[in-house]
């Protein structure tokens, strides 16, 4: 079965960086876009940013210029970079994977922790 691991969560004090990892496994060759969502404490789930098969990207307004989303398919995982973070980037970060070109997540990673101080 098809399985998202979110890995690299942590600590880090404002204007530090993260790099988050998400390791796929049995997509087989139906993956057409993977994305990045976050969930702040009390708020509703929120997308970060997103990455089609054929590389092109999309930020939400609030990532664009300091985080960045990028794909190893050798190495089925995706990452997500994030420079100069605020604390209002605390939140739950889920990886998220679908086999359709507009980008209709339907498999879910567990979550890894991202806490700004």
């Amino acid at each position: 079965h098809v399985q998202l691991v979110e890995s690299g969560g942590g600590s880090v004090q404002a204007g530090g960086s993260l790099t988050l990892s998400c390791a796929y496994s049995n997509f087989g060759t139906g993956l057409r876009c993977m994305g990045w969502f976050r969930q702040p404490p009390g708020k509703a789930r929120e997308e970060v940013a997103h990455i089609t098969r054929d590389g092109r990207a999309t930020y939400a307004e609030s990532a664009k210029g300091r985080f960045t989303i990028s794909k190893d398919d050798a190495a089925n995982t995706l990452y997500l970079q994030m420079d100069s973070l605020k604390p209002e980037d605390t939140a739950m970060y889920y990886c998220a994977a679908g086999p359709y070109a507009n980008c209709y997540f339907t498999r879910w990673g567990q979550g890894t922790q991202v806490t700004v101080s």
